[in-house]
């Protein structure tokens, strides 16, 4: 599938609803497709079924925007981390720049900053100033029946990414009130508190120094294990590197990282890390659950490939940190057989997140990818977040159900009663990902480059 050009994209964006007789060019560039039968050019005022059938099809279509358009504000609302160049050189090293090997660092920042959105953000905030998507192929569906569309299903998020809309019926047909110029998230805060609060969490991951879970405080964190600024980082040497960062942390007293064991969640353990004395509060910390595991030898075995996209569809995940081999990706959700990425593979200029009004655009994507789920590199991280002990019994009950419609005879992880072996950062492994990195030129990875693979594109 191929591109389409950022006007062609801005047309779809903002066509919103379609009137009862869209125009021939209409139709085509929405992918409508003819006409339904009996409204034809010349034949005269169309009969009462022909009418109901436009205005049918005038409904579901509205439909099919507003899943696309919920689809755009949870996207364009997530935090996209990337290399960056020109940052303070890193303590030890000459370093400047993660460019070429730190893409493992920024996936595992992205997954910490959902969990972080989940747990500090209102539940259906978006970014006051999401932008349109770009590069995306924007098949309109022509539905056949209300329940069963002929074309490219939506992407599929965890409902934690997407916010509830009313539910309509199709063929109530259109209003006034679906008209929509959605160059603003429409259910986005534009509360001032809300906004800075987003702004402070962008700034925990800014290239400097100082910045709680930025690279230059991973990088200090993955010497425990034996790496330096320049290595190769694998995902679950960064699952415990993430975890160290927010235990030292003091701003998130009431937060808690736990790292599974052997792809196994000790509920014991989990509530040891996350219970407070009866005098707190909540006598709860929320927590964020990673859990390293390998679906498979040399490559991803098949057997999982519908388990993790059950997983994928909970509430409760926060996205998974993996990708191709040697080539780090945050996948936040799939479509059809492709999963849909983050991609820190840009290298973009350093940002001063000390400003205080300091630009977010290049910390919020809009221009969504794909890959094959059979191309996943078998070695990655699972992420999930629970708030409270309520949340955390539900997270074990939802997963273990995902996890039961793997083919395998054994799950990619398990839940078990009691508590394991403390394991410290030291001696955990990254799988196959944890080898040498693969260099990419900085010029080859900027941000405007236009890719040549036409397989990651996503089809709306």
């Amino acid at each position: 599938m191929n591109s389409v050009s950022p006007s062609a994209v801005q047309y779809i964006v903002a066509g919103g609803a379609h009137e009862d007789k869209p125009s021939a060019q209409s139709r085509r560039h929405n992918g409508h497709g003819s006409v339904p039968d009996g409204i034809r050019e010349g034949s005269g005022e169309p009969d009462e079924v022909d009418r109901l059938k436009a205005k049918f099809m005038s409904a579901w279509n509205n439909v099919k925007y507003d899943e696309v358009d919920r689809f755009r504000q949870a996207f364009v609302s997530c935090v996209w981390l990337t290399y960056r160049r020109e940052f303070p050189q890193l303590e030890g090293s000459s370093l400047t720049t993660d460019c070429g090997w730190g893409c493992m660092l920024r996936s595992g920042q992205m997954l910490l900053a959902q969990g972080l959105l989940q747990h500090l953000m209102p539940l259906d905030w978006r970014w006051a100033d999401c932008h349109p998507l770009t590069d995306v192929d924007f098949e309109v569906l022509k539905p056949r029946s209300p329940s069963r569309p002929a074309g490219m299903s939506l992407p599929s998020f965890s409902s934690s990414w997407t916010s509830p809309i009313s539910q309509r019926d199709p063929s109530s047909g259109s209003s006034e009130g679906h008209r929509r110029t959605p160059a603003r998230c429409p259910a986005a805060s534009h509360e001032p508190q809300v906004e800075a609060l987003h702004r402070k969490l962008v700034s925990w991951f800014g290239d400097h120094p100082s910045a709680p879970f930025g690279v230059h405080q991973l990088v200090e964190l993955g010497k425990e294990s034996g790496k330096r600024a320049g290595d190769w980082y694998g995902p679950s040497v960064v699952a415990h590197m993430l975890r160290k960062a927010v235990a030292r942390t003091a701003e998130f007293h009431n937060l808690a990282v736990y790292v599974a064991q052997d792809c196994t969640v000790y509920k014991g353990d989990v509530m040891r890390l996350c219970e407070l004395p009866e005098s707190s509060e909540t006598g709860w910390k929320s927590v964020i659950i990673l859990v390293p595991v390998r679906l498979g030898g040399e490559s991803l075995n098949p057997s999982y490939i519908e388990c993790v996209k059950n997983i994928l569809k909970l509430k409760c995940c926060i996205g998974i940190i993996g990708g191709k081999p040697k080539h780090s990706l945050f996948f936040i959700g799939f479509q059809d057989e492709q999963l849909l990425y983050l991609d820190p593979h840009y290298c973009q200029p350093v940002v001063d997140v000390t400003q205080g009004n300091f630009s977010l655009e290049s910390f919020h994507c809009n221009s969504p990818r794909k890959m094959n789920i059979s191309r996943m590199d078998p070695s990655c991280t699972i992420g999930f977040y629970a708030q409270t002990k309520k949340d955390f019994e539900s997270l074990c009950s939802a997963v273990s159900e995902a996890l039961s419609s793997s083919k395998e005879k054994y799950p990619i992880f398990t839940f078990v009663e009691g508590r394991g072996q403390n394991y410290g950062l030291e001696g955990q492994s990254g799988g196959s990902m944890d080898g040498p990195a693969n260099i990419f030129s900085c010029n080859r990875m900027s941000r405007n480059n236009k890719r040549g693979s036409t397989d990651e594109f996503v089809l709306l």
